[in-house]
């Protein structure tokens, strides 16, 4: 997440922007969640764990993430939806919110599969 974005300093890529303080903790605390929930999914001794499936709403909620703390005129969806001064104007003062808003699901089902899991430990995920 962290070079795509261009928070990470890479030859491959050059941010337009600089990074914002805010950017480094929505970035952390979604890569710490993300990696969390994809945990969630191994377990030893070849069995799933429980819980409900949710693997598109973490998807969802990792993309939202990406787009939360990427530089806001490289997004060439953004600039091609509403242009460069629109970027700058409307998506960027949005990003915020929606790191909040991608950490807040993550967070959330994160909590789902936990409790799922801790539920019904022996459980395989579609079995109910």
């Amino acid at each position: 997440m962290g070079i795509p974005t261009g928070i990470v300093e890479t030859s491959f890529y050059t941010r337009m922007l600089p990074v914002t303080w805010w950017n480094y903790p929505v970035w952390g605390i979604s890569a710490v969640l993300v990696g969390l929930t994809a945990a969630t999914y191994v377990r030893g001794g070849g069995a799933p764990t429980a819980g409900p499936d949710r693997s598109s709403r973490t998807m969802a909620a990792t993309v939202l993430s990406i787009f939360a703390v990427g530089c806001p005129i490289c997004n060439k969806l953004v600039v091609s939806l509403i242009g460069v001064s629109g970027a700058l104007s409307y998506w960027a003062p949005l990003q915020p919110v929606l790191g909040v808003l991608s950490i807040a699901i993550l967070a959330a089902g994160l909590a789902v599969r936990l409790r799922g899991s801790v539920a019904c430990p022996g459980l395989r995920p579609g079995l109910r």
